[in-house]
């Protein structure tokens, strides 16, 4: 026998997709929509699996509290930049050198923020807003890195996560398979 769990978790974000290209033949216009800020309202669910239970449980659904505290503290109502968009030096012009990030454990970095601690409070208020990937954050990639966070995490409680669906809204979702 095999056992699944899953577990919903919401957030509002804003990113910009800058590689967005569309055939003609498909789209309905060619407006490039995705290339402007925008945000979404999120949605992530995890898929936990196991071929036992532990006192009747694939794991506790509370053992996946901490995701949301990822969620809520790093990336709720902030702005996902990749590292290679164009617009990086426009958007984040003391980070020119990357080297002023603080590099984090899930994969992203965030601006050190002693760079502008002199600056006007409302410079530091929009730098503290910034997640910054070396990635472009598409659906499927955030959904990957998601992936990562999660299977690295549940790995010391040898449970096997399955798959991660990401909404990047209510009509649209990428999902991304364990190995």
């Amino acid at each position: 026998m095999r056992w699944q769990i899953s577990k919903e978790f919401d957030f509002c974000y804003g990113h910009r997709v800058w590689s967005q290209e569309l055939n003609k033949d498909f789209s309905i216009d060619s407006c490039l929509a995705c290339r402007h800020l925008h945000g979404h309202q999120g949605k992530v669910i995890i898929h936990l699996e196991s071929d036992k239970l532990t006192k009747g449980m694939v794991t506790d659904f509370n053992h996946l509290n901490w995701f949301k505290y990822f969620l809520d503290d790093t990336i709720d109502h902030k702005f996902i930049i990749d590292s290679n968009d164009p617009l990086y030096n426009t958007m984040l012009p003391h980070y020119k050198d990357q080297n002023n990030l603080i590099q984090m454990e899930q994969g992203f970095k965030i601006p050190d923020l002693t760079i502008v601690k002199d600056e006007h409070p409302s410079i530091l208020e929009m730098y503290e807003g910034f997640i910054v990937v070396d990635f472009v954050p598409t659906s499927e990639n955030i959904s990957s890195w998601f992936m990562e966070i999660v299977k690295n995490k549940m790995a010391s409680f040898n449970i096997k996560v399955v798959k991660i669906e990401f909404y990047e809204s209510l009509k649209s979702k990428s999902v991304v398979f364990a190995d």
